[in-house]
């Protein structure tokens, strides 16, 4: 069984700069493709960025320049390096891990961004 937690997030101001983790238990980490998503309240759950097992990366135009994905296999742990956060970066934040043919999400974190 695969476990998803996902870390790090809190209220910053406009500017500022937060770093998410998703830890995951279970087998097939170094295998997976992370993803990270978000909601904000009354909208779609939105793709934000991307990391397969050979460490390509993928990103939403919304955030292209400024959020970073990177995953560390021998902590089983993925992360999300945002800096220059905007208002519109609030919203609850999710881990996903897909490997063929499942996919597990964690339960968010929420990141509000203050101006």
């Amino acid at each position: 069984q695969v476990h998803l937690e996902e870390s790090g997030g809190g209220l910053v101001q406009v500017g500022g700069s937060l770093r998410l983790a998703c830890v995951v238990s279970g087998n097939g980490f170094s295998s997976a493709v992370l993803n990270w998503y978000r909601q904000a309240p009354g909208k779609q759950r939105d793709f934000v960025a991307r990391i397969n097992s050979e460490g390509y990366t993928g990103y939403g135009d919304s955030v292209k320049g400024r959020f970073t994905i990177v995953r560390d296999n021998a902590k089983n742990t993925v992360y999300l390096q945002m800096n220059n956060l905007k208002p519109e970066d609030t919203a609850v934040y999710f881990c996903n891990l897909f490997l063929t043919p499942e996919a597990w999400w964690g339960q968010g974190t929420q990141v509000t961004v203050s101006s």
